[in-house]
């Protein structure tokens, strides 16, 4: 039995403002054993989404247009005493450009969208929790 298969299924909102993007996340995701419930473009979408979903892991990416990824995980951390979603914010952009907000944001951490995987958000959630 592989370590994907004896892990849980985790339940997960996507929140980017491209639709293809979303699509294709979606679509990984699904197909490496995640249940996507949701996805949302925009910073309200995703804190009602979030509140109504009450997904295990919330991706962020952190251009949304003309709002901030940043932002937008700092909203679903200041309601986290309703909502238990671990946070990880995505882009195309290296770590590197955006490490000191990624240090300074409540998200769990960083993946690159080009390095998405079920495997890289299991590795990236067990770290932060040693």
């Amino acid at each position: 039995m592989s370590a994907a298969a004896q892990m849980p299924v985790l339940r997960c909102l996507i929140v980017d403002d491209s639709v293809p993007f979303l699509d294709a996340a979606r679509s990984l995701l699904e197909r490496e054993g995640f249940a996507v419930v949701g996805v949302a473009s925009t910073g309200a979408e995703a804190l009602k989404q979030a509140m109504k979903l009450q997904p295990d892991v919330t991706l962020v990416d952190i251009d949304l247009g003309t709002e901030s990824g940043f932002d937008v995980a700092r909203s679903l951390d200041a309601y986290s005493d309703r909502l238990f979603s671990r946070v990880i914010l995505l882009s195309t952009h290296s770590e590197r450009d955006f490490a000191e907000l990624i240090e300074e944001s409540p998200a769990d951490g960083f993946l690159a969208k080009s390095e998405l995987s079920a495997g890289g958000i299991y590795k990236l959630l067990a770290r932060r929790t040693d």
